[in-house]
């Protein structure tokens, strides 16, 4: 039974940051409610089921740091095998009892002076239940609003079409004529897996993508047995694989000027030349802006699936859809019966469409009207014990999600105790530092190699690069050590 004035904890999201969450507050013996819309954990893994999908990054750099995993099967493991691990962290750990699935939140409202904290949260969700408590965590990712293309007659189409991120697996594949929309990293991933698997196979480029090449290293039996066996051996490789991803890739992105990314594309460009037989198709491969503007495509199969007989690259633009295919401004109707629109997510969204009313009966809505923005990535003024991880700004370009949702829940764990111990009444960001972190963030963006000059998902409704813009350094001691004089506190002032 909840002792009275016990603080209580709600986790909107079964994903990646929420099962942190869950995981962390369980072993901290705080009480706490997941809210997952879905009937499984996971998240983007859950979701996104498509041929070929799998982590962009090392497996063994994807995990939990408390976590790591000795049975991965590949170096870049497929998306079923991510899957798995999150529902088996779930079981080991014993949270799927406080996981309320099918419920999405539909209201977050702040009510003043009620609660053990001067306040709570009253959230609703889709099933009708109310419930009170004094703290929220926004898991709720970035990945999961997919975006349609604004392409004329998309509901005229006679064949099966849909969302690479809600993918229809009763539709046959093998030997049908199939095409994809989009080049990012989801359609460079199907096209590795299904181009030699149709009898014809269509994709609709509009940016050429610098794509770096991989191995798809498989771990032997006899590798994870080793890894089983020396769990330190594990944690040194984990740790080795996170100061080379982010003293290094991770901040030399910053700087569109430096010789590591001339380095990236010498190499991409030397695997551009030496995989692509026919000129012609290589030069409509070869991207015209800085490597890492756009997220870098990694890849050990595209180039060669993309020249596999039944494979076509499109790239004159797209007219119209019609009820027999793909229309290009050339005239040419790309007969198809399967369509495919890899066209990525509505970024800007977080935890809309939820209603999130705040201090004084604020919208988030209406806060976020021109675009999101949050203190350090994680809190935002006027919405108190309100914490996101993975939310505005955060470094969704170039640090590991999972080492970033880690250090957010380690900050707000931190403020959390400043309130227990009487150092703050409760989280919230003055409007003063939020504003002067964004107008930090804002200039140093526009020097990032994200700014360069390309069209991306990392650019906000100004042109501007939304990520992270600062080196990891300053990243770690932001989330090491809250600056108190950044949060409102009536207990602090008095």
């Amino acid at each position: 039974m909840q002792a009275a004035g016990e603080p209580r904890f709600a986790i909107i999201g079964a994903g990646m940051s929420g099962l942190l969450s869950a995981i962390k507050l369980r072993e901290a013996g705080l009480d706490f409610t997941v809210f997952e819309k879905a009937e499984r954990v996971g998240g983007t893994w859950r979701e996104n089921t498509y041929p070929g999908i799998a982590c962009d990054v090392p497996s063994h750099l994807y995990s939990y740091s408390f976590e790591l995993n000795p049975e991965w099967r590949y170096m870049a493991s497929p998306g079923d095998e991510i899957q798995a691990y999150f529902e088996g962290v779930t079981q080991r750990y014993g949270i799927r009892d406080s996981i309320r699935f099918g419920e999405a939140v539909v209201r977050c409202e702040w009510q003043p002076e009620s609660g053990s904290a001067g306040g709570c949260w009253e959230i609703e969700s889709s099933s009708g239940f109310v419930g009170r408590f004094e703290w929220v965590i926004a898991a709720t990712g970035i990945l999961h609003h997919p975006k349609f293309p604004d392409i004329e007659g998309l509901d005229r189409f006679s064949g099966a079409m849909f969302h690479s991120a809600r993918w229809d697996h009763d539709v046959p594949l093998d030997g049908r004529r199939i095409g994809v929309i989009g080049t990012g990293s989801s359609g460079v991933q199907i096209t590795g897996a299904l181009a030699p698997r149709s009898a014809s196979y269509s994709l609709f480029q509009r940016t050429a993508q610098w794509v770096v090449p991989v191995e798809q290293i498989a771990y032997t039996e006899e590798q994870r047995t080793s890894f089983r066996s020396d769990p330190k051996a594990l944690e040194e490789m984990h740790a080795e694989l996170s100061r080379t991803f982010h003293d290094g890739f991770a901040n030399t992105v910053l700087d569109g000027e430096s010789a590591a990314i001339d380095e990236i594309e010498k190499v991409c460009r030397e695997y551009l030349e030496t995989r692509i037989s026919d000129p012609e198709l290589r030069e409509r491969l070869r991207p015209d802006y800085r490597a890492a503007c756009k997220r870098l495509v990694i890849s050990h199969n595209f180039y060669d699936s993309i020249q596999h007989p039944n494979a076509e690259l499109v790239t004159e633009d797209i007219q119209c859809v019609e009820p027999g295919g793909v229309r290009t401004r050339d005239g040419r109707l790309h007969e198809l019966d399967v369509l495919v629109l890899a066209t990525g997510f509505h970024v800007d969204r977080f935890v809309r469409p939820m209603t999130i009313r705040g201090d004084g009966g604020a919208l988030l809505d209406e806060v976020w009207r021109q675009r999101p923005s949050a203190y350090l990535s994680v809190t935002v003024p006027g919405f108190p014990n309100f914490f996101m991880l993975n939310g505005p700004n955060s470094p969704v370009g170039n640090f590991s999600l999972i080492m970033t949702a880690e250090m957010q829940f380690a900050y707000l764990m931190k403020l959390f105790e400043h309130v227990q111990s009487g150092n703050l009444d409760l989280v919230m960001p003055t409007r003063a530092a939020a504003e002067r972190f964004e107008e930090e963030r804002t200039e140093a963006a526009k020097k990032t190699v994200w700014a360069t000059g390309c069209k991306s998902w990392y650019l906000d409704d100004r042109g501007i690069p939304f990520a992270w813009p600062f080196p990891f350094t300053r990243f770690r001691a932001e989330m090491e050590a809250p600056r108190l004089e950044d949060y409102e506190s009536p207990r602090r002032a008095a």
